[in-house]
C-alpha cells in the first residue's frame, strides 16, 4: 500500500510547471495585439491567476490526490482562454486591416477624385486658354485687317493728294502760259513792228493814197457804164427780138458787184491809212506777227500774213 501511496505523488511533479504555462503564453501574445485584444488577454490570465494559490494546498500530503485534481480543473479554464484570445486577436487584425482597407479605398478615391478635380480644372484652364488665343489670334487678324485698311486708305489719300498737288501745278503752268500768251498777244495786238521805220511807212501812205485814187477811179467808171447800160435797156425795152437786154443786164449787175468791191477795198485802204498815222500798220491780224516788206508793197492794202492767209 506505501508503495501505491508513493506512484501518485510522483506523478504531481508535472503539476507545477502546468501553473506557470498560462502565464508565459497569453502575455507573449497580448502585447502586440491592439487594446481589445490586451482586454482580452487580461481576462484570459486572470483565470491563471486564480488558479495560483493551489501551490499553498501542495504542503497538504493526504490531500494530494484532490490537489492535483483541483489543480487540473483550475488550469483548464486558461487553455480555453488561450485559444479565445488568438480569435480575438485575429478578428481585431481583420477589423484592423478592413478600416486600412476602407481607408486606403477612401482615400484612393479621395485622390481618384482630387486628380479628377484637377484634371478638369486643368481642362477648364486649357479650354480657357485656348479660348484666350483663339480670340486673341481673331483680334489679331482683325486688328491686322483694320490696319490693311487704313493704311489703303491713307495710301490713296496720299495718291489722290499727289495727284490734285499734279494737276494743280499743271493748271498753274497753262495758267502761266496762258498769261503769257495774252501778254504777248496783247503785246503784239499793241506793236508797231515799223514804228523805228518812218520812211518805209510814208512810202507805204503813198502808195495807199495812189490805190485808193485809182480805186475810185474805177468806181466811178463802174457806176457810169452801168448807168449808160440802164439808159439803154429802157430804150431797148421795147425792142428785144434778139435778146440783147438780158446781157446787158448781166452786165450791168457784173459792173455794180465789182464797183461795190472796189469800194470796199477803198475802205479797207482807210484803215491802213489810219494805222500808218498811228504806227501799226504791217501788222498780222492773225497772228499779230510783222508782215513782210514786199508783201506789203506789192499788196495794197494787206492785214495777213502770207502764212495766215494760206491758213484760211
Amino acid at each position: 500500500m506505501p508503495s501505491h501511496a508513493k506512484g501518485p505523488t510522483k506523478k504531481t511533479a508535472p503539476k507545477k510547471s502546468a501553473v506557470p504555462a498560462p502565464k508565459k503564453s497569453p502575455v507573449k501574445k497580448t502585447t502586440a495585439a491592439p487594446k481589445k485584444a490586451v482586454a482580452a488577454a487580461k481576462k484570459a490570465t486572470a483565470a491563471p491567476k486564480k488558479a495560483v494559490p493551489a501551490k499553498k494546498s501542495t504542503p497538504q500530503a493526504p490531500a494530494k490526490k484532490a490537489v492535483v485534481k483541483k489543480t487540473v480543473k483550475n488550469v483548464t479554464p486558461p487553455k480555453k482562454s488561450t485559444a479565445a484570445a488568438p480569435k480575438a486577436v485575429v478578428s481585431a487584425k481583420e477589423k484592423e486591416a478592413k478600416a486600412k482597407a476602407a481607408a486606403a479605398a477612401k482615400a484612393a478615391k479621395e485622390r481618384e477624385a482630387k486628380a479628377k478635380a484637377a484634371a478638369k480644372e486643368k481642362e477648364i484652364q486649357r479650354k480657357a486658354r485656348e479660348k484666350a488665343a483663339a480670340e486673341a489670334k481673331k483680334q489679331r487678324e482683325i486688328d491686322a485687317k483694320r490696319k490693311a485698311i487704313e493704311a489703303e486708305k491713307a495710301r490713296k489719300q496720299r495718291e489722290i493728294e499727289r495727284r490734285n498737288q499734279e494737276e494743280l501745278k499743271r493748271q498753274e503752268r497753262r495758267e502761266a502760259e496762258e498769261r503769257k500768251r495774252l501778254e504777248a498777244l496783247e503785246r503784239k495786238m499793241h506793236s508797231k513792228p515799223y514804228a523805228d521805220e518812218p520812211e518805209f511807212l510814208e512810202e507805204l501812205r503813198g502808195l495807199l493814197v495812189e490805190a485808193r485814187e485809182s480805186t475810185l477811179a474805177q468806181i466811178a467808171i463802174s457806176d457810169k457804164e452801168a448807168d449808160e447800160m440802164l439808159v439803154d435797156r429802157e430804150r431797148l425795152e421795147y425792142d428785144d427780138e434778139d435778146g440783147s437786154s438780158v446781157a446787158s443786164d448781166i452786165q450791168r449787175d457784173q459792173l455794180k458787184d465789182f464797183a461795190t468791191a472796189l469800194r470796199l477795198k477803198v475802205d479797207e485802204i482807210e484803215v491802213a491809212l489810219a494805222r500808218i498815222d498811228d504806227g501799226s500798220y504791217g501788222r498780222c491780224d492773225e497772228c499779230y506777227e510783222p508782215i513782210s516788206k514786199p508783201r506789203l508793197q506789192f499788196q495794197l492794202p494787206v492785214f495777213t500774213c502770207v502764212t495766215c492767209r494760206a491758213s484760211v
